[in-house]
């Protein structure tokens, strides 16, 4: 596929509420409140409060409903995946991302000229995820997280049979998952489910709504409960799933001598798992690792690539090098709750 330079700058560019459809008249992730948003999936820094319309997957907008009340949006319009939806000239189409549930992928076809949004996305099945969907296009708009050689994430149920194993011999302690509220804990409990734990998986308080909207949602997690007041004797050997802000926090305390567990793709660099004071780092990430990263880029067909977030200049090197044109976007606000 090919395209003029500075075709698409024409009509989507960076403002500074975030990146701008000019024909459509819509945002996409915008930083800030504005008139009208498309909204990738609901993670704090892409699913911001106090827009005036918000158009996403059903899934994405209960996500944005349970965490920002009223400020979810004025109105709210579902789309599902793979429906088109004429906006004026322009056409948009939602397709799977694969990051997390609801996630998606914002196709926006213009004169003949065909743009994708990925928002984050990840190509390792997951339980809680429809999965990734290759789109063809002109322009691929891409995140960069991991846009690095080193950044190469291990197999999931290798990670999973670490943890079990590790639960294995030391039954006598509690195993504290640090995981990410939205996403990569559900993911966690059903990478477990798949691996045959079928015993009670202990919550952080903070877990408990989330993981209940996934279950209204189709998604089985099987038996969870919260900490709350559980014996610290009752916990010995077995799992409990905090945010990463809990691992370090007194309310650690009340668990039977905890191994402290971490699940990120960050978990690849042994300094980060020192500095958090994790015992046991589980490279499991809800993003593309370079190869895949490279893979999505070369199979997409697009010959202009703009970077959002992450480890911009490596992978516009890396674009430029493969012959075709690379940018990065710079968009403001963007960070890696999700990992």
């Amino acid at each position: 596929m090919t395209t003029s330079v500075g075709t698409f700058e024409r009509w989507l560019y960076p403002s500074p509420s975030g990146l701008y459809c000019e024909p459509g008249g819509f945002h996409v992730d915008p930083g800030q409140a504005v008139d009208r948003a498309i909204i990738t999936h609901g993670h704090s820094d892409h699913a911001r409060p106090g827009h005036s319309h918000v158009l996403a997957t059903t899934e994405t907008l209960q996500v944005m409903r349970l965490r920002l009340g009223s400020g979810a949006g004025g109105t709210q319009q579902a789309l599902s995946l793979g429906q088109r939806l004429e906006i004026g000239d322009v056409a948009v189409t939602l397709h799977p991302a694969g990051h997390i549930l609801g996630s998606a992928q914002v196709l926006i076809e213009y004169r003949g000229m065909r743009a994708v949004v990925s928002g984050d996305y990840k190509r390792r099945a997951d339980p809680t995820a429809v999965s990734f969907e290759l789109v063809p296009c002109h322009l691929f708009i891409t995140e960069a997280t991991f846009g690095l050689p080193v950044f190469r994430h291990e197999p999931d149920q290798r990670e999973i049979g670490r943890l079990l194993a590790s639960l294995a011999a030391f039954p006598e302690r509690t195993h504290l998952v640090g995981a990410y509220g939205l996403g990569k804990a559900q993911r966690i409990i059903a990478l477990l489910r798949r691996a045959g734990f079928d015993r009670t998986i202990y919550l952080h308080g903070a877990m408990v709504a989330m993981c209940d909207l996934y279950e209204r949602l189709g998604i089985d997690l099987g038996a969870l409960e919260p900490v709350g007041d559980t014996p610290k004797e009752k916990l010995a050997g077995e799992i409990v799933l905090a945010p990463p802000s809990a691992l370090a926090d007194r309310w650690s305390r009340r668990l039977a001598d905890p191994v402290t567990a971490f699940a990120s793709g960050w978990m690849r660099v042994k300094a980060r798992a020192r500095q958090r004071g994790v015992e046991l780092p589980l490279v499991i990430s809800d993003h593309v690792d370079w190869p895949d990263l490279m893979t999505t880029i070369a199979e997409t067909g697009a010959e202009e690539i703009w970077v959002t977030h992450g480890r911009e200049e490596a992978v516009v090197r890396a674009v430029t090098l493969m012959g075709r044109r690379a940018r990065a976007l710079a968009l403001l606000g963007r960070e890696d709750e999700a990992e």
